[in-house]
């Protein structure tokens, strides 16, 4: 079993809200959309290996390289036009 959380949601759920909201968009020409937005998945740990372990795990399955942002963060994106999906591994609390 893994040492990290990785702070996941309903799948299923997420994807109909995504759709909702494209349609909603779709219907509504007049609501203004953001320039950009992104979503991300927060990956969690009592301790630094672990982190970055699940950092690197969910990194990879986008297909895209970890990168360290300094002051104990990681931080992976991957660009849909406007709209981007990462992870990030904040550091340990006593870190924050």
């Amino acid at each position: 079993m893994s040492n990290y959380a990785i702070r996941s949601g309903d799948r299923a759920a997420f994807l109909a809200g995504l759709r909702e909201l494209a349609d909603f968009l779709t219907a509504n020409p007049a609501v203004v959309v953001p320039r950009h937005a992104s979503v991300a998945v927060l990956v969690d740990a009592s301790d630094s290996t672990a982190r970055r372990e699940g950092f690197e795990c969910v990194a990879a399955s986008l297909g895209v390289s970890a990168a360290d942002i300094g002051d104990g963060y990681f931080s992976a994106w991957l660009d849909f036009g406007p709209i981007s999906y990462g992870v990030i591994a904040p550091p340990p609390k006593e870190r924050q």
